[in-house]
């Protein structure tokens, strides 16, 4: 049987085109925003309706969208809310950003989970708890905000050109929306499997209840295996594994996994009967997780800079010389503004990524940059400064850092990983390499259609040379690991070499459209 809400044209503005998910708490659709030029949007429906007599209701539901739209503008580990409304039959409906990626559910079933890759993903999914947690402010008051439904398949795991492996939580407010829906006393609302002791009573709750459910699907994540099991899948039968069933542990339920000891008396402690007896924030969770993540890293370098001394970072800095010279090129700036459009396939937020753009002869490297106006009308005369860092091991992968500085703003850093074993980015470095430049084609977020402003920046002979290099070497290197923790390295690389960078810049005459490459 068709869907009759696809292609059907919801508040004059979004193209419902394909049911992508469907739950307890309502139905998914991708979309098409015709008035953004067919930007792709993610529309869920409420599974209530909200009739005109229940006024009460609705502005309950306004106040609750409005409240998750403030979530995912102040964290980047929340689904962002741009829209909302009730429609022509009374059900409410959300529009999201539309996530390329796949759910945390999908990676427990499919993929092998190292545990640097584990601490990466948990502690920015924390770091969104936190945000909702620490509350939003409206209206002069601080509303602080419990999930409810924390579990696997409200996670996406999306890859970001800046940051890498980035984890987005869905679903934030939906849960206390529908329960206040609900004419029945102490109702249940949430996952059975992953619901807290004190949720499974309809008490009311705070973030150590999110901090319960986030044991579980921690144990679960680690070990396949759930930590707390019913004989059935029934309310009652779940009500007593939460209250009465001690937590297995990691050598009963996976002997070989082998875990750091205070990753293991973390997720124990999460799983305490009791609120009184878990970490009592999240901050004590995210402190735990950032030492073991800094730690395991630490562990990873030592163990490969040994193995292999040509895994090194390529780090240093080298003095070249301002570049005047503008090498031609086969497209004129005011010809790519007429031609080239921000992709239908990328989200209206403040991200960089690399995409070649075609031309009479081939095609040119470029870094498509979104930002506010504001933002790059503050550098549009500025220095560029550009930097490339490699590493082999556990996977070939290039960290390409431009900045564009000047006295008065500042500096605004730009990065994107080049994956070495990936089509695309072979071909982006080879294309670095040949033509020794590439634009910046700034977009702004208030007009995204069309490129607002555009640099050129020019890079360094002796880093087109690396850049040649590093392509042939990683056609014959091996991949041994996660490319995530290859990204993690080269990151805390940059972070190490930043401040020799602004120093860099600031002593260098600033107020000009001059190049400089590392």
């Amino acid at each position: 049987m068709s869907d009759p809400n696809i292609g059907r044209l919801l508040a004059n503005r979004y193209k419902l085109q394909e049911l992508i998910g469907t739950g307890a708490m309502g139905r998914v659709y991708r979309a098409k925003d015709i008035l953004l030029g067919g930007v792709p949007v993610a529309v869920k429906f409420l599974a209530l309706s909200i009739q005109n007599e229940k006024m009460r209701l609705q502005e309950r539901f306004e106040r609750e969208a409005k409240t998750c739209a403030l979530l995912g503008q102040k964290s980047m580990h929340i689904v962002r809310v741009m829209d909302y409304g009730v429609d022509e039959n009374n059900t409410p409906f959300y529009v999201m950003e539309y996530l390329q990626g796949k759910s945390l559910s999908y990676i427990i079933r499919n993929q092998q989970m190292s545990v640097p890759r584990f601490l990466s993903l948990m502690r920015q999914i924390c770091l969104g708890l936190q945000c909702a947690h620490d509350g939003i402010s409206i209206d002069g008051k601080i509303y602080p905000i419990i999930h409810r439904d924390i579990k696997p398949s409200n996670m996406v795991v999306t890859e970001d050109p800046s940051f890498g492996e980035l984890v987005k939580i869905l679903d934030f407010g939906i849960a206390k929306l529908l329960l206040a829906d609900s004419n029945q006393t102490n109702y249940y609302l949430g996952t059975l499997a992953y619901s807290s002791p004190e949720q499974m009573e309809g008490k009311e709750l705070d973030n150590r209840s999110d901090i319960y459910s986030l044991g579980v699907m921690m144990f679960e994540i680690l070990t396949g295996k759930m930590p707390v099991v019913a004989p059935t899948h029934s309310f009652g039968a779940w009500y007593k594994a939460h209250h009465y069933q001690q937590p297995r542990n990691f050598v009963g339920v996976a002997p070989r996994l082998d875990l750091p000891k205070e990753l293991e008396n973390l997720v124990m402690s999460c799983l305490a009967k009791a609120p009184s007896t878990r970490p009592q924030s999240i901050g004590e969770v995210i402190k735990t997780l950032t030492f073991l993540e800094q730690a395991a890293s630490n562990d990873f370098r030592k163990q490969e800079y040994h193995r292999q001394a040509s895994s090194a970072v390529a780090v240093k800095l080298e003095a070249e010389p301002k570049v005047k010279s503008i090498i031609p090129a086969s497209l004129s700036n005011d010809e790519i503004i007429r031609n080239i459009a921000w992709p239908s396939n990328k989200p209206i937020a403040d991200i960089v990524f690399a995409q070649p753009i075609p031309a009479t002869d081939g095609f040119l490297p470029a870094l498509w940059v979104m930002l506010p106006q504001e933002e790059i009308q503050k550098r549009i005369i500025c220095t560029r400064y550009n930097q490339f860092l490699f590493i082999t091991a556990p996977h070939p992968m290039v960290l390409w850092i431009t900045i564009i500085y000047n006295r008065k703003s500042g500096a605004k850093w730009l990065t994107y990983f080049l994956d070495l074993k990936t089509k695309l980015g072979v071909e982006i470095a080879r294309l670095l390499e040949h033509t020794g430049h590439y634009r910046l084609l700034f977009f702004a977020r208030e007009q995204p259609n069309r490129s607002s402003h555009i640099l050129l920046s020019t890079i360094a002979p002796a880093q087109r040379q690396r850049l040649q290099q590093w392509v042939v070497m990683s056609h014959s290197l091996p991949s041994n690991g996660d490319p995530q923790l290859s990204k993690n390295l080269l990151r805390n690389e940059y972070n190490k070499i930043k401040p020799q960078i602004l120093a860099k810049l600031e002593s260098i005459d600033t107020d000009s459209p001059f190049d400089l490459s590392g």
